[in-house]
């Protein structure tokens, strides 16, 4: 399994949620304010087309079964679920004071701007340019104080452990969607526990795909804009928010995975 070819990071930013007083803004007004309600809805074609892509490269399996794996793959990640767990999660783990800062923070002309420039890289279609501009990117900014704001910046919206935990999920749906052709097959737990053992390297490509990304993101935001940004999530409200939304994101990606492969036997398996 060829890691690379795998990996569609996703900048998992932003997402707001007040409680239920009638002042503050309700979990999903506060939604549409945030580029997460966007991001969520193209997971469930981000992991179908990285388990499809990573299938129609093994050559003993035809391209009409890749793209009927997809399918069922599509199929088992729901949007409307994820961000539901998303807003649940965030109505736990965040008091009305920090969700109507993080709400603040959304409303301004500079968390606009950067959400917009979020939700566009976050189409799988534009994957293919991060890639091609890759090179360029990295010569240009190269020693800048761009270069140098990744570090802080990855810390703070854990991009990279977002996209480690989105690439593991990808990697098992595809492995389950693979033991599905075998009679003697491992079952989930042991193949969960296989990609998991190979969680190091796994980071070690995503770690450089999420910096070709971020430069991708960001090229039109100017670094006094992402000190802004940076200041936000390094905040009490930002960092319980942004941890909050990726654990929620993570959980709500992991659990459809398990059943991947039981769909996928019923299908395959010959009627008798």
């Amino acid at each position: 399994m060829k890691l690379g070819t795998l990996v569609k990071p996703v900048l998992v930013v932003g997402l707001l949620f007040a409680g239920p007083v009638v002042a503050a803004s309700s979990a999903q007004q506060a939604l549409s304010a945030s580029p997460i309600d966007d991001i969520v809805k193209r997971y469930p074609d981000m992991m179908s087309e990285g388990i499809r892509e990573g299938l129609t490269r093994r050559q003993q399996i035809p391209p009409m079964v890749a793209d009927t794996i997809g399918f069922v793959v599509n199929n088992s990640f729901s949007a409307a679920r994820i961000e539901q767990q998303v807003v649940n999660k965030l109505d736990e783990d965040l008091s009305d004071k920090q969700l109507e800062a993080v709400e603040s923070w959304y409303q301004t002309p500079v968390a606009q701007k950067i959400s917009a420039a979020e939700i566009a890289a976050s189409d799988p279609a534009v994957w293919k340019e991060v890639q091609s501009r890759a090179p360029e990117l990295n010569k240009q900014y190269k020693g800048s104080e761009r270069a140098r704001m990744f570090q802080r910046f990855d810390r703070a919206a854990r991009a990279t452990e977002s996209a480690v935990d989105t690439s593991i999920a990808v990697q098992l749906g595809l492995a389950t969607a693979m033991a599905a052709f075998s009679s003697d097959s491992e079952n989930y737990d042991t193949l969960r526990q296989k990609i998991e053992s190979q969680r190091g390297q796994i980071r070690g490509v995503v770690e450089q795909q999420v910096y070709n990304s971020y430069l991708y993101t960001y090229e039109k935001i100017s670094d006094q804009e992402m000190g802004l940004y940076m200041d936000f999530l390094e905040s009490g409200p930002g960092s319980a928010f942004s941890q909050s939304v990726t654990q929620s994101i993570q959980q709500a990606i992991t659990d459809p995975v398990e059943s991947i492969g039981k769909q996928m036997s019923r299908f395959l398996s010959p009627e008798e």
